[in-house]
């Protein structure tokens, strides 16, 4: 009876250190969003057919930062404290995202593409590094095929350039749908229709069914120098649609963030504001 006890006690023991470890894993746990620094300027640009919110921080090269589907600007809290003791960092809301508002158009990349182009216009600045996450990715990506004359370099993180390059079982992960609660959370205080995120939800739903859309050839025919990031255990994105891009992709690089997922901004600040300076110093 003593030993069966004490191997009760020993698999209770392991069970335990298993859970405790599981559950530290930074990979799957979403971590708030951080405050953000005070800007130095911010307003709301007409930009096309709407009112677009941004704010800009520091001096020196200008970054822009574009965060993903459903979120807003201040996802980027931790890079902005640490890119504006040395550049010009520039976020802003995508089209009715967080404060900016929409129209009637449905949502769409090139859409959202043109408004970033056109801020950058309204801002008078001319090149930036783009760093764009999950569907600032795919901006960023768009950005490159569209209008490379302002872009330094894209880092896009967590970007897919065909609809299957989501995981089919991305909605029924625990962390990503945390992500689309606190995404609402954020709607309901910033937006001018906090009462809709339901619908705002179903229309971009709508255009992540069917976009990007985007050929070997189309990547093929990118200039501009591109750095892809992914963690090691995102929950939406495929690794292997990362590497595909990462080969068609002319002079691409992939980085592999270890121990992160899909946030990963947000779970390893330190370690993705490194991987950002490697790729604009072109390591």
């Amino acid at each position: 009876m003593r030993r069966i006890a004490l191997g009760i006690l020993t698999f209770f023991s392991l069970f335990l250190t298993i859970t405790i470890a599981q559950s530290a894993e930074r990979w799957a746990e979403l971590p708030a969003f951080p405050p953000m620094p005070a800007p130095k300027a911010s307003g709301m640009a007409d930009v096309n057919d709407i009112k677009m919110y941004y704010a800009e921080y520091g001096e020196g090269d200008p970054i822009l930062f574009i965060h993903g589907g459903l979120g807003n600007a201040d996802v980027w809290g931790h890079q902005v404290a640490d890119f504006a003791r040395d550049h010009l960092v520039i976020v802003a809301d995508s089209r009715g995202h967080g404060r900016s508002t929409r129209s009637q158009q449905p949502f769409g990349y090139d859409l959202m593409t043109s408004d970033y182009a056109a801020l950058l216009d309204y801002l008078k600045i001319g090149k930036v590094t783009l760093v764009g996450w999950s569907d600032g990715g795919i901006i960023g990506i768009d950005m490159a095929m569209k209008h490379p004359e302002k872009l330094t370099r894209v880092i896009a993180q967590a970007a897919n350039v065909t609809t299957d390059g989501v995981k089919s079982d991305v909605m029924s992960n625990r962390t990503f749908n945390d992500y689309i609660n606190v995404a609402g959370e954020y709607y309901r205080k910033l937006s001018p229709t906090p009462n809709e995120y339901d619908a705002f939800v179903t229309q971009i739903s709508e255009m992540w069914a069917t976009q990007p859309a985007w050929t070997t050839a189309d990547l093929r025919k990118i200039t501009v120098p591109v750095t892809l990031a992914i963690g090691d255990h995102d929950e939406a994105v495929k690794l292997d649609h990362t590497e595909l891009m990462a080969k068609e992709i002319p002079g691409a690089k992939l980085i592999i963030l270890k121990d992160a997922s899909h946030f990963a901004m947000l779970q390893d600040p330190e370690g993705y504001d490194t991987m950002i300076r490697d790729a604009m110093a072109g390591r």
